[in-house]
C-alpha cells in the first residue's frame, strides 16, 4: 500500500519538485505569452490560481458522483465556471490587466495545469488534500511567472512593476519583450535551477560516500587500539 505523504508535503511539492512550469512542464502557452512583465505574469498565475484551487475542491468533492465515461466533461465544465467568475472579475475591476491578458484568460479552460491536477490528483483524493495540492501548484506557477516576467521586463524596459530601476545609461534588450526572449529566458532559467540541483544532489552523495567511507576506517582504528 502506498504511503500516504504529510500534509505540509501535498503543498510544498508543486513549488519546486513537482513545479508546474520548471518541473513538469506545463501551461507553457501562457507562460511564454503573457510575461512581458512582471505584473501580467503575477496577475495570469493568480486568475490560475483561483481557477485551480476551486475547480479542484469542487471535484474531489463530487469525484464519486461523476461518471468516467464523461469525467472529463465534466472537468471543463466546472473549471469554465470559475474561468467565467475571473474573467467578468477582471473586466470589471482590472480592464487594463483584462486587455493586456487577452485571450488568456478564458483559454484558462483548457489549460494542461489545471485539467492535469483534476485528472491525476482531485479526482483520486479528499477535497483537503486536492485543496492544498492545488494551492502548491498554483504557488509554484506564480513563482515561475513572477520571476520569468521581472527578469523579462527587467532587462527589456529597464522596469520591474512599473518601475525603472536600471539607469538610463543601459540599452533595453528588446529582445527580452519578443516571443523569442521568453523562450530564451525559460530556457536559461531551467537550465541554471537544474544545474543548481544536480550540484546539490552530486555533494550530499559525496558526502554520503565520505562518512560510509570514515565508518570502516575507524572501525579499523578502534580495533587496533584493543
Amino acid at each position: 500500500m502506498k504511503k500516504q505523504v504529510s500534509l505540509a508535503r501535498e503543498y510544498t511539492k508543486g513549488l519546486w519538485e513537482q513545479s508546474p512550469v520548471f518541473k513538469q512542464v506545463l501551461g507553457m502557452c501562457p507562460t511564454l505569452a503573457v510575461t512581458v512583465s512582471a505584473m501580467n505574469g503575477i496577475a495570469m498565475a493568480l486568475a490560475t490560481t483561483f481557477v485551480l484551487v476551486f475547480s479542484s475542491f469542487i471535484i474531489s468533492l463530487i469525484r464519486k458522483l461523476i461518471p468516467s465515461q464523461v469525467r472529463i466533461a465534466s472537468y471543463i465544465v466546472i473549471i469554465a465556471t470559475f474561468v467565467t467568475i475571473v474573467d467578468l472579475v477582471m473586466r470589471a475591476q482590472f480592464p487594463e490587466l483584462s486587455k493586456a491578458l487577452g485571450p488568456y484568460i478564458p483559454l484558462i479552460v483548457v489549460n494542461c495545469v489545471i485539467l492535469g491536477r483534476a485528472e491525476a490528483f482531485a479526482a483520486k483524493n479528499s477535497p483537503l488534500r486536492s485543496l492544498l495540492d492545488a494551492l502548491g501548484m498554483g504557488t509554484g506557477f506564480l513563482i515561475a511567472l513572477a520571476s520569468l516576467g521581472g527578469i523579462r521586463e527587467i532587462i527589456g524596459s529597464r522596469t520591474l512593476l512599473g518601475m525603472q530601476v536600471l539607469p538610463d545609461a543601459f540599452e533595453p534588450w528588446l529582445i527580452m519583450i519578443l516571443p523569442a526572449g521568453a523562450f530564451l529566458t525559460l530556457g536559461l532559467m531551467m537550465g541554471f535551477l537544474n544545474s543548481m540541483v544536480e550540484r546539490r544532489k552530486r555533494r550530499d552523495e559525496a558526502a554520503v560516500l565520505a562518512q560510509h567511507m570514515r565508518k570502516p576506517a575507524v572501525a579499523i582504528m578502534e580495533g587496533q587500539e584493543g
